[in-house]
């Protein structure tokens, strides 16, 4: 067996738990050793790769861009692990389902008009923000999801007890005090 190919991505979140698998301190240089990092934040990639093996994927699917990238995510990845609060269950990007049905224009609403202090105006060119979606979801409501890492953020001791299931060919499944939230 070849060297495993693994990507992260952030979709809608704080980098929160890009930053605890920073944390992972010198298992990264063993990891670095083992592994492939074909695509993240972390690196200099712009689209993601074919034949990904495993990705962590962080943050809540908030807007448009979030979902395309996430169907390509799960097309292109054999094991997809939702990475932390937000990706396995809205967490904090999710408070905006509470505005109701009109959440994505009741969001920008607030944002761009309501609590301005200069120019309030929402934003006219396209393109400038990403087209909020109405409801914020996690992963698993949008693709099918192969383990789930909770934690805001998980830390680094819960982030390598996964990837050593991985490193070792076993499925990635995190038990007892790993899965504890927040």
């Amino acid at each position: 067996m070849g060297r495993l190919r693994i990507a992260t991505v952030w979709l809608g979140g704080c980098s929160g738990c890009h930053m605890s698998f920073l944390d992972l301190d010198e298992f990264l240089i063993d990891l670095a050793g083992k592994v492939d990092l074909v695509y993240s934040p972390l690196i200099d990639v712009k689209e993601y790769p074919e034949n990904v093996d495993v990705c962590l994927i962080e943050g809540a699917v908030c807007n448009r861009d979030n979902l395309e990238m996430l169907l390509d995510v799960r097309e292109r990845t054999k094991v997809l692990v939702s990475f932390g609060d937000c990706a396995v269950t809205g967490n904090v990007p999710a408070i905006r389902n509470q505005l109701g049905a009109r959440s994505s224009e009741n969001v920008l609403q607030t944002a761009y008009i309501d609590n301005a202090q200069a120019n309030q105006r929402l934003p006219s060119k396209d393109g400038i923000i990403p087209t909020l979606l109405e409801r914020v979801r996690p992963i698993h409501e949008v693709v099918a999801v192969e383990a789930y890492m909770p934690g805001c953020p998980p830390s680094a001791q819960r982030i390598r007890a996964l990837l050593e299931c991985v490193l070792e060919g076993r499925p990635p499944k995190l038990e007892g005090e790993m899965l504890r939230f927040g």
